[in-house]
């Protein structure tokens, strides 16, 4: 184990306010850091250089990982060698200068209004189709994360006030507001049929529990999503980002700007928010070569 492994737990945790998967993950990725040094014969991470972390990454890539996984692991062991350089456990960050591997975007996948509006119809007035009509809204009214969806308690919803905390990406916190069918939904869901579903773990904290009364998984969600779809008929696999690819694209259409969508999503990728914007203009201008007499 890295000997500054409970050190940089406790960073993440108190002064990078992580959420506990985050943390977890980038600990792991420290760790894996960690031993591919030792068996290049550098046994302290503080003695990692910029060309031991190109070699870790050009193996990764040889290893088959995707881009993004690539991106994903050196930005984690950016914050891990700021850490480090922070302490003053090393002079400085040998992963600052190194650049991301280019992600090439897959085409935007999102649902029409009207396509959404049919999913919410979908979920009946049963105690899981109650859930999951609370689980539909908040994923696409909200345009939260599967991982936040997954790991909201009830505590985090404020039906009075209307908003949800949730843990963001890289485990930064934020607050996002819920429309009327959402509030509606959850109201619903937490007073009427969530207590059915938890039967006797009437401890359960988790927000959203399965049949057998436990925290939902990231496969529950897939699961559930993926059988909606199937009955909607989309041509999609429907997957949660595609719901906050829906929720980010409809507000753009309805006026919104894009410092206000990234802020609601809590993301830092622009280039993600940028995308949006596209698609939103160019099915604007679909409908004006439609509907104008003179397009």
């Amino acid at each position: 184990m890295d000997k500054y492994h409970d050190l940089y737990e406790q960073y993440l945790k108190e002064e990078k306010q992580m959420t506990e998967n985050s943390r977890k993950a980038y600990s792991s990725d420290a760790e894996e850091f960690g031993e591919f040094l030792a068996q290049k014969g550098v046994l302290n991470p503080e003695e990692g250089s910029s060309a031991e972390l190109v070699a870790y990454l050009m193996r990764l890539k040889t290893e088959g990982k995707s881009p993004s996984t690539v991106n994903r692991k050196l930005a984690s062991l950016r914050c891990y060698y700021g850490f480090l350089t922070e302490k003053g456990f090393c002079k400085e960050n040998p992963a600052a200068g190194i650049k991301a591997p280019k992600v090439e975007r897959k085409p935007v996948e999102f649902l029409t209004v009207a396509q959404v509006e049919a999913l919410l119809e979908k979920p009946d007035d049963s105690a899981l189709g109650m859930r999951d009509r609370a689980l539909l809204e908040l994923l696409y009214g909200a345009g939260l994360r599967a991982g936040e969806a997954v790991g909201a308690n009830v505590e985090d919803v404020n039906l009075r006030v209307g908003f949800v905390a949730c843990g963001g990406e890289f485990g930064k916190a934020r607050i996002v507001p819920l429309g009327r069918p959402a509030r509606a939904a959850l109201e619903s869901y937490i007073y009427d049929s969530r207590g059915k579903l938890l039967r006797e773990k009437k401890e359960e904290n988790a927000l959203f529990v399965n049949y057998n009364g436990e925290r939902l998984t990231r496969q529950g969600i897939w699961r559930i999503l993926k059988e909606y779809g199937e009955m909607l008929g989309l041509e999609v696999k429907l997957t949660p980002q595609i719901l906050r690819n829906s929720f980010a694209i409809h507000m753009i259409q309805n006026g919104a700007d894009m410092k206000s969508v990234q802020e609601l999503l809590g993301s830092e990728d622009l280039s993600a928010i940028r995308s949006y914007l596209s698609v939103a203009k160019t099915r604007i201008k679909d409908v004006y070569d439609r509907t104008h007499p003179r397009a």
